[in-house]
């Protein structure tokens, strides 16, 4: 190895691939290193459908996936000639708007760790808080599914409910292979509280539910506990009570006493019913509301209306536009959104966007960029408290993935792609004088699209 001489010092640039173990700063091992880490740790993003192609993109462009085709059997006899069904699968179009990285700087004092330290220290948690995001945008999509709830918020779920939802997505022509459940730490505890999860003579399993806490598959499905699945706490904005009740299920235009108390765009929960609805329209003496009540509701029953906040964009130009990717600034908020909580905009009837980790009473993280512009003091309605559980098959989501160009050698910069089962992560290094350090950024170009709302369902709890 050339070694330059300088005042009598050895001089060894820092990411040198043969200095240290020669494993230290090679961008290729932290980015098949990075990978790994990356898939061991995620896992809502490892259930959904996953495509991905060796194709160098940038972020914005649009990518073409597909959702498979449904043929219907047609009978015949000895004397017909067979239909011919067109074998197409419908295009979706998924715009790779979710760019996410993760930098840092190892400073000089360190470089001379191994890689195997350097791994532990910086890399490993580096790789972890992409994936959490990852799995956040994956879990967050759920909201999209509301039309289709089973359970009830503040009640813990348990087989009934179970059963409810295989109903729900059987009626929904679910396939029956190939279904999942994720839930939070919170409905874990309670499906492991109930006897016909781990109850060895129950679940025919020599105990092992017990032994190791595991859900396994239950119901038809085949159930995870995910730390980034929704469990939310929040305090009601307000209280009134249905008067010209009782109300059916299926019923969107609700009798309330004093339907001033409510604003259009507002989260409201209706005893009795415990299926999150939102307000459309607020008229004399009643509300309207959607998706409309699963549930019959009693005569004076009470009705929880959730917090409300505002857009907090004046500056010109005003409001943010759609295809927005940073955070929303808001105020108004009594009670602080957290992560995992269901939010919406009054201006964007059909778009229901799940908070991601960073968001507070001041700015929201979503879990994708706007779907629609959103004006300046817009009302904001957060989703009722309680806790949801995501039930799906792959194909009712698509995660997208593509890798980034290499950054050119002669820029002064080491980088590299590792790729492997649908998945692509970025390692760039690049020495830093001013922060006499290394700058390492990991980074992956991503899009999440619905296939099909039919293939997934929420469970409440």
């Amino acid at each position: 190895m050339k070694k330059a001489m300088y005042l009598g010092c050895i001089w060894t640039p820092a990411y040198d691939p043969t200095g240290n173990d020669n494993d230290a700063f090679v961008p290729e091992v932290w980015a098949q290193e990075s990978l790994m880490i990356l898939e061991n740790n995620m896992v809502a993003a490892n259930l959904v459908h996953r495509d991905f192609e060796d194709e160098v993109k940038d972020y914005g462009d649009v990518v073409n996936t597909r959702r498979p085709n449904a043929f219907t059997a047609v009978r015949k006899n000895d004397d017909d000639n067979v239909t011919n069904q067109a074998a197409t699968a419908t295009n979706v179009r998924v715009p790779l708007n979710q760019w996410f990285h993760t930098s840092f700087t190892i400073k000089d004092g360190e470089l001379s760790k191994s890689f195997k330290n350097l791994v532990n220290e910086y890399l490993k948690p580096a790789a972890i808080s992409i994936a959490q995001a990852i799995d956040e945008v994956v879990l967050m999509q759920q909201y999209q599914f509301l039309a289709n709830v089973a359970g009830n918020l503040g009640i813990a779920p348990g087989k009934s409910e179970l059963i409810e939802l295989k109903e729900l997505m059987s009626n929904n022509q679910c396939p029956l292979g190939g279904r999942v459940l994720i839930v939070n730490p919170n409905m874990e505890g309670d499906l492991l509280d109930n006897d016909s999860f781990t109850d060895a003579d129950k679940v025919g399993d020599q105990g092992e539910a017990m032994q190791e806490g595991w859900l396994g598959r239950k119901f038809g499905f085949s159930s995870y506990m995910d730390q980034n699945a929704p469990s939310v706490i929040s305090t009601p904005q307000a209280v009134d009570a249905t008067d010209a009740g009782p109300n059916a299920p299926g019923d969107t235009v609700i009798g309330v006493v004093t339907p001033a108390s409510f604003v259009a765009g507002q989260w409201v929960l209706f005893a009795g019913d415990d299926t999150p609805q939102r307000v459309t329209a607020v008229g004399v003496g009643d509300i309207t509301v959607t998706p409309g009540l699963k549930r019959s509701v009693a005569n004076a029953a009470v009705v929880l209306g959730y917090d409300l906040g505002a857009v907090n964009q004046a500056v010109v130009p005003t409001g943010y536009a759609a295809n927005w990717e940073k955070v929303v600034v808001v105020d108004g908020f009594t009670v602080a959104p957290v992560k995992g909580q269901l939010v919406t905009f009054n201006g964007s009837v059909n778009s229901e966007y799940g908070l991601m980790t960073g968001s507070g009473a001041t700015g929201l993280y979503l879990d994708r960029p706007l779907d629609a512009a959103i004006a300046d003091n817009e009302v904001i309605g957060l989703g009722p408290a309680g806790n949801y559980g995501f039930a799906f098959h792959r194909n009712a989501l698509a995660l997208v993935t593509r890798p980034l160009a290499i950054a050119p050698a002669n820029m002064g910069a080491n980088s590299a792609i590792a790729s492997y089962n649908d998945l692509a992560i970025r390692v760039t290094m690049q020495y830093q004088g001013t922060q006499q350090g290394l700058l390492v950024t990991l980074d992956l170009l991503a899009g999440v699209a619905v296939l099909d709302q039919n293939l997934g369902a929420v469970l409440l709890g």
